[in-house]
């Protein structure tokens, strides 16, 4: 297989290949730390790159292999967020107000390795993973591989960026707001926020006060699957524990969704000034329209937000003071960020408390749009891939209210905890991604997935490769 045909496999593919004998673990790591090396200066995906240690595993995955080890993901390399602790590494949340080297994997980063994967590197964050873009003082600009002069999408852009680059065929994310669903949309990729606890957020209990979820982005929906069914699980600290699937996730993938009862909606919570722009309306519209062509009921249907937008922005922008404080050397934070730290700092426990009950009602009214429906279609973003720098030297406020305009599809989905997904859905004039949402039932990532799949066969989107590449 050449070289680029391997460097843009799926894992699964990938891992049969190893498997078969045809590529050997340290043959697909040094494929990748060579498109590392040459590209990733221009794309800043990576904070870190674990090159003799990654080589050094991949040695040790050739000789299990040799011994007969037959683990799902043996000598695959894979990419860690710069958020979840590696051990050996430090974890800096794309600040300089980090400390020590992490002295354990985190348990997602566990399970992934002793599935077989090999960690190369960690992609770059925003500073406290807290901007839909990826843009730090500390590590720099972290660009989109389909056009250098977009973002990549935050706060998993350095994830996203690496995996629609081919420098590596797999990146964990996290999302709190968005956080993988953004940088999916933006580069063609596909990207699932799991329901609320299903991928262990160990060490930590949770993480803005309930809003974060742990996933992966890759280039096709089975290859997601596969990631969530060898990493979910909660570990003893885990405040959220959802039920298991009733099946492996990649069987789920893999087959037909049957009839599907499809709503969708343009509209946004109340009160946010944001409308999306043609090309975003235009996507969800020929999807929906794809979908009724594929046999499914589709109507439009808008969900009710309720008043809770305010519940929202004092859950994550509370968790963001919270993830500050927490920090080493929070005092290295730059200007700006010190200054939203300490204003979010200010909410008050008790703000908290009530952010956090009034998910019960949130639930309840989207729970009625899912008694009729069993998907809700909406848009990712309310714009295509953004410019660099829309934010550079703007203060505090600005910076705020500007990124939560940008999430205002997603971030309700944190709140209520459930499954959503970025789905690739063609492309803008300008050949920039356009993608679209799929929300699924509390706990139903199974018909989320199945779903995806299908639109993937009818738009191979994985075919499609960014001309940075």
């Amino acid at each position: 297989m050449p070289d680029d045909a391997l460097a843009f496999a799926p894992i699964s593919r990938q891992a049969e290949l190893v498997r078969a004998g045809d590529v050997s673990p340290r043959e697909l790591v040094e494929l990748y730390l060579g498109r590392i090396e040459r590209l990733n200066p221009r794309l800043n995906a990576f904070r870190a790159v674990y090159g003799e240690r990654a080589l050094a595993e991949a040695d040790q995955a050739a000789a299990r292999l040799k011994a007969g080890d037959a683990r799902p993901l043996l000598g695959v390399p894979l990419a860690i967020k710069d958020n979840v602790d590696v051990a050996g590494d430090v974890t800096t949340h794309g600040t300089g107000a980090y400390g020590e080297p992490a002295r354990e994997d985190a348990e997602v980063v566990r399970r992934a390795r002793a599935a077989g994967a090999v960690v190369v590197g960690r992609t770059t964050v925003p500073p406290l993973c807290a901007l839909p873009v990826t843009e730090s003082p500390t590590f720099g600009v972290t660009r989109n591989p389909w056009d250098p002069d977009r973002s990549p999408g935050g706060s998993s852009g350095g994830s996203a960026a690496a995996v629609a680059a081919g420098l590596v065929g797999a990146a964990l994310g996290s999302d709190g707001g968005g956080s993988i669903r953004t940088p999916a949309a933006w580069c063609g990729l596909f990207g699932l926020k799991p329901q609320r606890g299903r991928v262990s957020l160990a060490p930590h209990a949770d993480h803005w006060h309930g809003m974060t979820s742990i996933g992966w982005l890759t280039r096709t929906v089975a290859d997601a699957a596969l990631l969530l069914d060898l990493t979910a699980g909660a570990a003893d600290v885990d405040a959220d524990r959802p039920a298991a699937p009733e099946r492996p996730l990649a069987e789920a993938a893999a087959q037909p969704p049957g009839k599907l009862r499809i709503a969708y909606s343009l509209r946004v919570p109340p009160g946010l000034p944001v409308r999306p722009s043609q090309e975003v309306r235009r996507a969800v519209l020929e999807t929906a329209d794809l979908l009724r062509t594929l046999g499914h009921d589709v109507a439009e249907r808008d969900p009710d937000y309720g008043p809770d937008s305010w519940a929202v922005s004092v859950r994550v922008l509370r968790g963001v003071a919270d993830e500050a404080r927490s920090l080493p050397r929070p005092e290295r934070l730059d200007r700006r960020w010190r200054r939203i730290a300490a204003v979010a700092g200010a909410i008050p426990d008790e703000l908290v408390r009530r952010a956090r009950a009034a998910e019960n009602a949130a639930r309840a009214r989207m729970a009625r749009l899912f008694a009729d429906h069993d998907v809700l279609l909406t848009p990712v973003c309310p714009e295509p891939p953004i410019e660099i720098g829309r934010w550079e030297g703007r203060g505090a406020l600005w910076t705020v209210n500007g990124a939560g305009r940008l999430v205002a599809y997603t971030a309700p989905w944190n709140f209520t905890g459930q499954p959503a997904a970025a789905v690739p859905a063609g492309a803008t004039a300008d050949g920039l991604p356009l993608s679209v949402q799929l929300m699924g039932r509390p706990d139903d990532e199974a018909t989320v997935l199945s779903l995806a799949a299908q639109l993937e066969a009818e738009r191979p989107w994985a075919e499609h490769r960014p001309p940075l590449s």
